[in-house]
């Protein structure tokens, strides 16, 4: 049985405050929310639905997750004021900003008075969230009573349902829940689960290797997931070709399918539960009950080209033996039987239609590797390695999925992005054959799904040379074990370092040890789950790592565990913004180009996510901006394209320089914007982009709101740019220390477009080494970073605070 609830109201997008909200006579200014709807969307968003369907669930739940808002006064109408302007406009013409702000009196006078430059209030922010729970059929009357008392209420008239539990079970439905069942089309709902999984899921789809290690190889979603083969694999077999987001064809199937398996091996084995007899399968020796091309030729038939290892008769010696076959023996060859014309078929009709691409879902495949390498030897078999057998990390859900998307047509949901959320799924197993099913803690491939949905849709960055090749992560540590064993390790280290930072984010919380201890106890237990499943969630990356981390702490309301920090780092950087300019401006030209770099690398050693950094600022408060450019690696430096740059410089400006910014305090304010400035002067549009929502001490776009308006308030350069629209603040819509430009922001997709941009500034080891060192973009970039790694710095060639300087132009 498939639940598909669907809960979407007002409330999903209200706000309420949760923590402290700062002194009191203080006032509070909130300014227009970009990312809610207008009202003729909040209203569409009200309607309720119930959605069951067959064999999971899956439950849309309005999650409170905390965010922190940085407080300042509305930009655009602190434009209208006299000068010296106080404020800035930092988005483009008729775009609102999206923060509540409040800001102390007068920020000329904080430097005296040593005041923080804004204040930090903690919002509860509601947010959507589907939950997909499995289920078998057995225990139906326990998954109506859930329902009933979780589910259900005074607003819910109709249920609908999908596959064969929504007639099978209809009238238990509508009499133990009192509603109507409305049944959806099953194929409709497979088609628009499996467009939804591949669409909003980038590590989906993979492939298996027998002999592999991991068996699993996750492939990149290419951008068009059109047309491919989706054969799904039920009690039989049905074969649809998908030609767009709503056209698609049945053109053929079987009715030899998982049922014909579960009953066939019922028979044999007297064995009753599919997964029991999966178990079975993957201890039995087939060849002990097929007959082999070397049993009937003596070894391989060099005509045809057959080796002597081919099936040539399932079950075939069954019939001329005298003695008994194990139920092993038997279920592997019935498993082998089934699973090779279910690949044949699907192969004949791929090539049939000219396709490459064929996934295969359904309950029969439960993540099984005797199953999933049947199928996938038996198309590269028949298809001479022109097909790809794809296998789906959630394809036993793909029929919930679209049944939550049927009922939520009216309002609109391919309109936002989605993205799994780490710490509430359960990830993939691997069946390993030394563990039976009572061994388990869940059978089948998983057995719970979290999807967050994101407020704003994300697509591809347009300056991408090869969308489709685009890879975001420079190391799989899938595949290596040796970094995955530092990694998993440094992250298991720096975990107490995080529980203490994140208690002490919260002073005001009776309850923030408690948390922050079931943190510890959640993402624990996830990275042992990596050790000895790397494959779980995708590709494993220092990136999902990071990622899972910041889910977790989400999960235990500690959305930014180093809010203070960075406020404190921010104040203490603006107060050297002046100082730093003036010494800059005070350099010859040449002088100055090599200054600002060293700036830029010098800020992005302020990373709290660094041991090797965090160490030397709890250790020696004195630190300061300074200090950290005499730890910078001399030149030449590790990675060194800085003569190429400064020769570029000596030619035309740059219409327009995207840059993602990394850190907050002396990082993006002695750092980046000096580099900005200096971009403008030389008649450079600019786009900052920051994160839309916290990770580590990574500077966020409200952050980056304020800071600019104190730095305009300063800065006549960066007051005149903010003013005519030519520095741009924008949000990347990600909430990682890493950067995936596959899945950015719409809005500043779009303005990347409009302005065309013709340079990339990616900065900070997260998002310039970790990820998109590879990346091969269609305009000029620029890749820095410092190395706050020992064991990185050592593996690349070079130590400690070494240099990554990579000035890259693409080929003509």
């Amino acid at each position: 049985m498939r639940l598909a609830e669907h809960i979407q109201n007002g409330g999903v997008w209200r706000e309420r405050q949760r923590e402290q909200r700062g002194q009191p006579g203080q006032e509070h200014h909130t300014a227009p929310r970009r990312d809610l709807p207008q009202p003729g969307e909040r209203q569409a968003l009200r309607h309720r639905h119930r959605r069951v369907a067959d064999q999971a669930g899956i439950l849309l739940h309005r999650t409170a997750q905390s965010c922190q808002s940085a407080l300042l006064r509305p930009l655009r109408q602190a434009l209208a004021r006299a000068p010296p302007p106080p404020a800035c406009s930092c988005l483009p013409p008729e775009s609102p900003t999206c923060v509540a702000i409040k800001t102390p009196t007068d920020f000329r006078d904080t430097e005296q008075d040593h005041e923080p430059p804004y204040e930090i209030s903690v919002q509860e922010e509601v947010t959507a969230r589907l939950h997909f729970v499995k289920f078998e059929n057995t225990y139906i009357e326990a998954c109506l009573d859930f329902i009933k008392d979780h589910l259900v209420n005074t607003e819910t008239k109709v249920i609908q349902a999908t596959g064969g539990g929504a007639y099978k079970f209809k009238d238990l439905i509508e009499e133990k829940l009192q509603l109507k069942v409305d049944k959806e089309d099953v194929m409709t709902c497979l088609i628009k689960g499996c467009n939804f999984v591949l669409k909003n899921i980038p590590h989906e789809a993979f492939v298996y290797q027998k002999g592999s290690n991991p068996e699993f190889r996750f492939q990149t979603n290419h951008p068009s997931v059109f047309p491919y083969l989706l054969v799904s694999i039920g009690s039989g077999v049905s074969i649809v070709k998908v030609e767009t987001e709503d056209r698609f064809e049945w053109i053929g199937g079987s009715s030899i399918g998982g049922g014909t398996f579960w009953g066939l091996g019922a028979l044999l084995t007297k064995t009753k539960k599919f997964d029991e007899l999966l178990h079975l399968a993957s201890r039995g020796q087939h060849t002990n009950v097929d007959m082999l091309v070397q049993d009937i030729y003596g070894g391989a038939h060099q005509t045809l080209g057959l080796s002597g290892n081919l099936i040539a008769s399932s079950f075939g010696k069954s019939a001329t033996a005298d003695t008994e076959f194990s139920k092993e023996d038997m279920a592997k060859s019935l498993l082998h039987m089934i699973s090779n014309d279910i690949g044949q078929l699907a192969c004949l009709y791929a090539r049939l239609h000219c396709l490459d691409r064929v996934y295969f879902g359904g309950f029969f495949i439960r993540g099984h590797p005797v199953t999933m390498r049947t199928i996938t030897y038996s198309i590269n078999f028949f298809s001479k390695g022109e097909v790809q057998a794809l296998f789906l990390r959630h394809e036993g859900y793909l029929g919930a999925i679209g049944a939550f998307l049927k009922g939520a047509e009216q309002d609109n949901p391919n309109q936002y992005s989605w993205e799994e959320n780490y710490a509430g799924s359960s990830g993939l197993m691997s069946s390993s054959p030394e563990l039976c099913p009572t061994q388990r803690p869940r059978s089948g491939t998983f057995d719970l799904l979290e999807m967050d949905r994101l407020e704003r849709p994300l697509v591809n960055l347009p300056l991408l040379l090869d969308p489709s090749s685009y890879v975001p992560d420079t190391v799989d540590l899938t595949d290596d074990a040796l970094a995955r064993k530092y990694w998993l390790t440094c992250f298991e280290e720096a975990l107490d370092g995080v529980v203490k930072r994140a208690v002490a984010s919260q002073p005001g919380s009776v309850d923030a040890a408690e948390r922050a201890e079931k943190f510890r106890q959640k993402y624990w237990n996830k990275l042992q789950t990596l050790r000895h499943q790397p494959f779980a969630y995708g590709t494993l990356t220092v990136r999902s790592l990071l990622d899972t981390r910041e889910h977790c702490l989400n999960e235990f309301n500690f959305p930014d565990p180093y809010s203070k920090v960075k406020q404190k780092d921010n104040g203490v950087a603006l107060k050297c913004f002046q100082r730093v300019i003036h010494s800059l401006d005070a350099l010859g030209w040449e002088e100055r180009q090599l200054a600002l770099v060293k700036g830029l690398l010098a800020g992005n050693v302020f990373d709290w996510g660094a041991k090797a950094v965090s160490d030397v600022l709890e250790s020696d408060p004195q630190f300061g901006f300074e200090e950290a450019k005499r730890k910078l690696q001399e030149r030449p430096w590790l990675v060194d394209s800085y003569s190429k740059w400064l020769q570029r410089l000596k030619g035309p400006p740059h219409k327009c320089a995207l840059i993602f910014a990394d850190n907050s305090g002396v990082d993006v304010i002695l750092g980046v914007f000096p580099f900005v400035r200096e971009l403008l002067s030389r008649g450079t549009e600019v786009i900052l982009a920051c994160n839309s929502g916290p990770a580590l001490n990574d500077v966020t776009y409200s952050e980056s709101l304020i800071v600019a308006e104190r730095i305009a308030a300063m800065d006549p350069v960066i007051r005149s740019a903010l003013r005519e629209g030519r520095l741009l603040l924008m949000q990347t819509g990600s909430s990682s220390p890493c950067l995936d430009l596959s899945r950015l922001d719409k809005g500043l997709a779009v303005l990347v477009r409009e302005r065309g941009a013709d340079l990339v500034v990616i900065e900070g080891m997260g998002r310039a080494v970790h990820t998109n060192y590879h990346a091969a973009l269609r305009c000029e970039s620029l890749k820095l970073a410092v190395i706050k790694n020992s064991w990185l710095a050592e593996r690349l060639g070079g130590r400690l605070f070494s240099v990554i300087f990579k000035y890259e132009v693409p080929a003509e």
